[in-house]
């Protein structure tokens, strides 16, 4: 079961209550091309704001036939950078891809990060989705579900509680080794999408689970398979569900939503009420991920004014 003793994680899901966090990079629409250092000027911003989390992508590769044609900066890097530009803010990944790295290596990045930022990292994991790409690491995607499960156990063992380190192989002569330095707190472990899992292995493992925006209905569905499952364990616990969500946010303060592509076009008012709407059907935590025309200042600057105080105060 996950340790509870961090203070990050109940800062970005809460129980009966709903965040908003933003998804780097943060572009205007049509844009592919980031500049990162105006990017890390926005993330100062959100932090500056009051939005309750960062999210970054692992993308380790790009091809043509790729829906997403934007350079994503090494997470870990980035990652890195942003724990030195921000003080409040969440930091989180939404996905490291834990079956196409090595998992001590995936440690080692976590407790950095969890290390420069004082404790403010959130360790998305996926499974990545993409068979070609797992034919480019020499992995084999038929792979998928079992390399999720024994990367997550050997993430989780180092950065747990009693931290140790679990070899691949183990000679006779072979010390103990430990990743130092321990960070300060522990890292929360959350599931992203579901990296070939049951429902019911990530209400045991992880602090909850995220999920990209599906259309109303669905995602009820799936928020009540989400719920069933935690009730199903053995110790009542709080699980967080969250949800990535595209965002076009209007001019027009008063222009009803429209669904778009995994998210919606929508005015503030129509947003706010969508937010709501999500709270009260058990949304703990919802990113955005903006496409606009609008500069991204002016986005980020009017959701904070008279958005986030409906969720934040």
């Amino acid at each position: 079961m996950p340790p509870a003793d961090s203070t990050i994680d109940r800062r970005v899901f809460s129980e009966g209550r709903l965040s908003i966090g933003l998804t780097l990079p943060l572009l205007r629409a049509g844009g592919i091309v980031a500049d990162f250092r105006e990017q890390l000027e926005f993330a100062a911003l959100a932090d500056a704001l009051g939005f309750r989390a960062l999210w970054v992508r692992d993308v380790p590769l790009n091809s043509a036939d790729y829906p997403d044609p934007v350079g994503h900066l090494d997470p870990w890097v980035l990652l890195g950078a942003l724990a030195t530009r921000t003080t409040q803010i969440a930091l989180a990944s939404g996905a490291i891809v834990l079956t196409l790295r090595h998992p001590l290596h995936i440690a080692k990045g976590a407790g950095s990060v969890q290390t420069l930022s004082d404790g403010r990292f959130i360790l998305g994991l996926g499974s990545g989705d993409r068979p070609p790409e797992y034919a480019a690491f020499g992995r084999d995607p038929q792979e998928r579900r079992e390399l999720y499960r024994t990367h997550w156990e050997t993430v989780a063992a180092a950065l747990g509680e009693a931290p140790r380190v679990i070899p691949d192989r183990r000679p006779e002569d072979a010390p103990e080794f430990m990743l130092l330095p321990q960070p300060p707190l522990h890292v929360p472990m959350l599931a992203v999408g579901s990296g070939g899992q049951s429902v019911d292995w990530i209400a045991r493992h992880s602090i909850g689970w995220m999920t990209y925006h599906r259309e109303p209905e669905t995602q009820r569905a799936r928020h009540s398979m989400w719920r069933a499952a935690v009730d199903r364990l053995q110790e009542p616990a709080f699980r967080a569900f969250g949800v990535a969500m595209r965002l076009d946010l209007s001019d027009d303060s008063r222009e009803a939503a429209a669904p778009l592509s995994l998210g919606y076009r929508a005015g503030r008012r129509a947003l706010h009420a969508l937010l709501d709407e999500m709270r009260e059907n058990g949304t703990h935590h919802v990113t955005l991920n903006l496409t606009s025309d609008r500069p991204v200042r002016d986005v980020l600057e009017e959701l904070a004014a008279d958005v986030l105080p409906g969720f934040h105060a």
